[in-house]
């Protein structure tokens, strides 16, 4: 073999060596960015399962509580009957005046587990009846709150208070 012919040989070589080198660092490099890529992704993950974990440990007690006072399943109407006939007689009872009520359409999404019954009532009576009636009605273990409340003076008798206020029943519906 000439000394030509063993040079071409030794470039052709170092040609190949350097294309297979070439690829090889492509190939590396690119299954490094795959491997970052899924690191990152894998850190994200990681992230949010230790913030649900979190969360979860902060509102554990919240869920156990929802657990334990869970009302029964009703039907809309016969809920919103009884917080009507509720709210009436607790307002008798602390000696208030009704003016008006008047049922308020039931929230029923089909997306979630809780609907709500409503109820707008207008009464009037002295503050401390007011404070009174609102105490027996604010029960969240029953799932009652009154959600709007507005006061205003009472034009002949400015010893009483004149309020409308929305209340809500939280149920769970009947299945169909």
């Amino acid at each position: 073999m000439s000394a030509r012919e063993k040079k071409l040989i030794v470039f052709f070589a170092l040609a190949g060596f350097v294309i297979i080198n070439f690829l090889v660092f492509n190939f590396s490099k690119n299954k490094r960015q795959d491997v970052d890529r899924e690191r990152a992704q894998a850190k994200q993950k990681l992230a949010a399962v230790e913030s649900f974990r979190d969360s979860r440990a902060l509102v554990l007690d919240q869920m156990e509580w929802l657990t334990a006072h869970e009302p029964q399943p009703k039907a809309s109407q016969d809920v919103q009957t009884a917080l009507q006939q509720f709210v009436e007689s607790e307002a008798k009872a602390a000696n208030l005046s009704i003016k008006s009520q008047k049922p308020l359409p039931t929230d029923e999404p089909a997306e979630k587990h809780y609907h709500r019954a409503k109820i707008q009532i207008t009464v009037s009576g002295s503050e401390d009846s007011l404070y009174r009636w609102f105490d027996k009605l604010n029960v969240p273990d029953q799932f009652r709150i009154a959600t709007h409340i507005r006061m205003l003076p009472n034009n002949p008798d400015d010893t009483k208070i004149d309020c409308t206020a929305t209340i809500e029943q939280w149920f769970v519906p009947a299945p169909l």
